[in-house]
């Protein structure tokens, strides 16, 4: 059988730990509180069905040729104009670039930026997915504490001092995946300011920031980034489909071109009738209703799991109490292997993503993510029941 010769960027040992996991939660028999899908009753069918329509009426020919690399302008204006009105993140055209889905724009940043052997300061823990990116460029990683305030920018400048190397940061700070939790706002000045001051690059991921059901918005980093060293990420994934791929980037002139570049050779442009149908749907419905419903139906999904976790989960069990987004993190005293502790679960028909691969350095243990917006509120109460069933027995061995 032919030894076939990897690059250095593929896992040596071939396998997916996290793909494994999502298999076997697949199980029709388990309730998952593993994937972190939105909820697809909320998926706006009909009116995306009349927005592409008419796409195909008034831009056939323009959405089925290729496309500007950039994107389409019209969808460009409306995201300056949108992270203008939520974020208050000001800029021309030329700040923003249309990308395929989040994912890409972590590629393209991770391939702009990050050298083999680069330090690259992260959430500890952070967005798996990222991690692998950026791993995959031959990133360093350092850690960086976090509590309920999101990433603490005393370690960060410790971080820093001591890693004067390093290249990039990455952080989530709206309702983080994967522990919900949000950065304050003295902490995102802070954290714009250190990034000039060390002179490193901030790359702000912000999918979930919309979805919020309790408390108060909190501007973006990017807003008080007063030297271009930030550079601002979302997605349409969250608030209107996962399956359009469309996300984007809002960064200085010249870091937009550059990858602009790199993208022209991954995949020329971004899919043009997902652009046209998206701009469309946003000239003609309203984006700020249809994120409440989405919102409120979270909030009570979380607060349906929060009930669950204080009724059935042992005494001692940690948990964090998310004002938005999709997950919630649990920490478990007294469990020293959270695969092992998956696998039991498993046994009760119920389901979590194990803490492990969201640490970039050695893992904390007894700890594990919790995903409300994909369960039904039924599978919920069931799920959670079972879910402390298998803990109460684990931790009384």
């Amino acid at each position: 059988m032919t030894k076939f010769k990897y690059s250095k960027r593929v896992p040596a040992d071939g396998t997916d730990a996290v793909g494994a996991i999502l298999k076997a939660a697949a199980d029709p028999k388990i309730i998952s509180f593993a994937g972190g899908l939105p909820a697809p009753e909320l998926f706006p069918v009909k009116k995306m069905q009349a927005a592409v329509d008419k796409v195909f009426e008034e831009h056939g020919q323009e959405a089925m040729q290729y496309g500007a690399a950039k994107g389409v302008t019209a969808l460009r204006e409306l995201i300056l104009q949108h992270v203008k009105e939520k974020e208050g993140v000001t800029g021309v055209l030329d700040n923003v670039l249309v990308t395929t889905g989040s994912e890409q724009a972590l590629d393209l940043v991770g391939k702009a930026f990050v050298n083999t052997g680069d330090t690259v300061l992260v959430e500890q823990p952070t967005y798996l997915c990222a991690l692998d990116v950026f791993k995959s460029y031959g990133a360093k990683f350092v850690g960086v504490a976090m509590d309920e305030q999101g990433m603490k920018m005393d370690a960060l400048e410790d971080a820093l001092k001591a890693h004067p190397e390093t290249k990039l940061i990455y952080t989530v700070p709206n309702f983080q995946n994967p522990t919900g939790r949000t950065m304050a706002v003295d902490r995102r000045k802070k954290l714009a300011e250190l990034a000039a001051k060390y002179d490193v690059y901030v790359l702000e991921d912000n999918p979930y920031g919309e979805i919020r059901f309790a408390g108060t918005h909190v501007p973006a980093v990017k807003s008080f980034d007063e030297t271009g060293h930030v550079f601002y990420m979302s997605t349409f994934s969250k608030t209107l489909a996962p399956g359009f791929r469309l996300g984007w980037v809002v960064a200085d002139e010249d870091v937009v071109n550059k990858l602009t570049v790199l993208k022209q050779s991954a995949d020329l442009h971004t899919d043009n009738l997902a652009q046209y149908a998206v701009v469309e749907f946003l000239n003609n419905n309203d984006l700020d209703a249809h994120v409440k419903k989405i919102s409120d139906l979270y909030g009570k999904r979380k607060q349906l799991m929060a009930d669950g976790l204080k009724k059935y989960f042992p005494a001692g069990v940690k948990y964090t109490n998310p004002e938005g987004g999709m997950f919630l993190w649990v920490e478990v005293p007294g469990v020293d292997d959270t695969v092992e502790l998956f696998k039991e679960c498993l046994k009760h028909n119920v389901a979590f993503v194990p803490g492990d691969p969201f640490f970039a350095g050695k893992p904390q243990p007894g700890v594990f993510r919790l995903n409300y917006s994909n369960a039904k509120e039924d599978q919920i109460k069931v799920g959670m029941k079972q879910l402390g069933e298998a803990l109460q027995e684990t931790v009384n061995k």
